[in-house]
């Protein structure tokens, strides 16, 4: 097993020419910041912190829609500060069990828009994403993953080039 030391933002240069696209995995750090602060995530400050004054080329989102539609007024907040948005509806079992997840959705996402940037920022802690990350490291993209600390798998801070912990900056990136 590795034992590399987690790179942080202050020791690796963002070159400016870089161009970026962001992948958030909405349900992820929607739970993450709920469970670990009771709070909502500040996705306005999480993408100017992944773009970091380099070249934005898109920003998407992934956001299961309820019957209910409660999501709907924060799809519009993510729309304003122009990120782009990939619904889908909450999947629903016999016996109660509901499903929502995006990790194939983001994964193919990734791989298609791969070929036009330098870098891919995952907004996720979830381990789930360590093929996808090799993957596009092995193209010779540069990967960073954003998330909360305590809710990341290990081994995806660990495979990424950058890993940017949400938790240490809570009153920046919480609502």
């Amino acid at each position: 097993m590795r034992n590399r030391r987690i790179k942080k933002k202050d020791e690796i240069k963002r070159p400016s020419a870089q161009r970026v696209a962001v992948f958030i995995d909405t349900a992820n750090l929607y739970h993450s910041a709920k469970n670990l602060y009771g709070a909502r995530v500040n996705f306005k400050e999480v993408l100017k912190e992944a773009i970091s004054q380099r070249s934005f080329i898109r920003a998407l989102a992934y956001v299961i829609r309820t019957k209910t539609g409660e999501e709907k007024s924060f799809i519009e907040a993510l729309r304003k500060i122009g990120i782009e948005i990939r619904e889908k509806e909450l999947q629903e079992y016999s016996g109660g069990f509901k499903k929502g997840d995006w990790d194939v959705g983001i994964t193919v996402d990734a791989i298609r828009i791969a070929p036009s940037v330098d870098v891919i920022v995952l907004v996720s802690g979830d381990g789930d994403f360590l093929q996808l990350v090799e993957y596009l490291k092995n193209q010779g993209k540069r990967v960073e993953v954003m998330a909360f600390g305590r809710t990341t798998s290990i081994k995806l801070k660990e495979i990424a080039d950058e890993f940017v912990d949400l938790e240490e900056n809570p009153e920046k990136y919480l609502l």
